[in-house]
Parts: structure tokens; sequence; C-alpha cells
């Protein structure tokens, strides 16, 4: 993805200041990967999933939620994983080797995952938890 704006499906506008190229990931202690359209888009970048790719290597904390994961499947780093995710995106998780549970939230060593925005309670409390 590149530095500039981005609109989001309600129409609102952020302005990216850095684009995945530039992204020094040691630069970062924790990878969140939102749901929604977005990870469709942001897994066929290179360099995002490198990003990605960078945290699971040096065992850094990643969060995923709702679609988030299919970044994760695109990286291959979600075999063998305990997760959970979008139900629309269930079998590509299990397909990719992951261990997919219907909680609202997963944790598996550095990784948390939900399924949905109603999760939302349970993945930032654990995120905040990961952290500490």
């Amino acid at each position: 993805m590149r530095k500039g704006p981005i609109k989001g499906k309600h129409g609102y506008e952020i302005e990216a200041d850095i684009a995945f190229k530039d992204v020094n990931p040691a630069d970062y202690d924790i990878l969140v990967i939102s749901g929604g359209k977005g990870p469709e888009k942001i897994r066929l970048d290179k360099d995002a999933l490198e990003i990605a790719r960078h945290f699971f290597k040096e065992n850094k904390q990643v969060a995923a939620i709702c679609h988030g994961p299919q970044v994760l499947v695109s990286a291959g780093v979600i075999k063998g994983r305990k997760a959970t995710c979008w139900i629309g995106i269930r079998d590509d998780l299990i397909a990719a080797g992951a261990l997919y549970k219907d909680n609202e939230v997963v944790v598996d060593g550095n990784f948390i995952s939900s399924r949905s925005p109603a999760d939302l309670y349970a993945f930032g409390r654990e995120m905040i938890k990961l952290l500490k």
C-alpha cells in the first residue's frame, strides 16, 4: 500500500504517512491487522507480507481480527497456530493449517485473533495483557 489518502467503506478518509515498503518492522512492538475489506488488498502486497513474516519470525506480538488473518494466510505464517476469524474466511484459515476455534478471542502465545467487531472488547483486553 502506498502513502497518502485512504478511504474506508463508510467514506471516512485518513492519511497514511508511510508505505509498507518503507516500514522497518524492527521499529514496532506489535502488528495489528484490522478486518473488513482491507486485508483482501493488503495480502497482495509483498512488503506487507514481509512485515507479517518478520513479526512471526521474531516472535513479536501479532493481533488480527475479522478478515485480518487473510494477510497471515498469504504470508504463510498461520500453519499450526490456534486462531479465529470472520466465519466467511474460516475455511481459508483451516486450509492454511490453522487450528480454528469459534471463540470471541483466541490467544496462542504471541498471537491474538478475534472474529468480528462484536468481539472488540475481548480483542483489546487480550492485546493489553500481551503488551504488559
